[in-house]
């Protein structure tokens, strides 16, 4: 059986619960990235899976310091609904912007009420104590390819 080390492509599946126990997260279909490489996974959670193999499963309990980071209420915006493009008008639309280093701030709107509409720059799990349940489906080497690159993913894990 391969060991998850430096350089192995693994694939997981993983739920993220928060601190009731509540299903906050799901991703069912197998996602990949190869370990020990540059792959923005929480770090936590990729030591925790050092060594694991194909099914194995690991919980990480991560507070807003080893996860996701705090809340931070410089990163929201709020405007006028006029001002607002009518695309970005509700709950749960995303915007991206560019910051002033040229970097893409993507904003999720979070409030639309009383005329105005609130954009939030932060991770959806900032702030919060959560628990990654993660359960590996295979192990295999990497390619020098997927070691230069990276494994191809679809959109929309937030297990990076």
């Amino acid at each position: 059986m391969s060991q998850i080390t430096k350089d192995k492509v693994v694939t997981v599946t993983y739920r993220v619960e928060d601190e009731q126990g509540e299903v906050i997260e799901r991703i069912d279909l197998p996602v990949s990235y190869v370990h020990g490489r540059d792959s923005g996974l929480v770090e936590k959670v990729e030591q925790a899976l050092e060594g694991k193999g194909a099914g194995d499963e690991v919980a990480v309990a991560l507070s807003p310091a080893d996860g996701f980071g705090e809340w931070n209420p410089d990163m929201t915006f709020t405007d006028a609904i006029e001002n607002v493009p009518p695309q970005y008008r509700e709950l749960g639309a995303e915007a991206e912007f560019l910051n002033d280093e040229g970097e893409t701030l993507k904003m999720v709107v979070t409030h639309v009420d009383n005329g105005t509409v609130t954009l939030d720059g932060n991770h959806p799990f900032a702030g919060k104590n959560i628990t990654f349940h993660v359960k590996v489906v295979e192990v295999r080497d990497a390619t020098a390819e997927e070691i230069r690159n990276g494994v191809q993913q679809m959109p929309g894990s937030t297990l990076h």
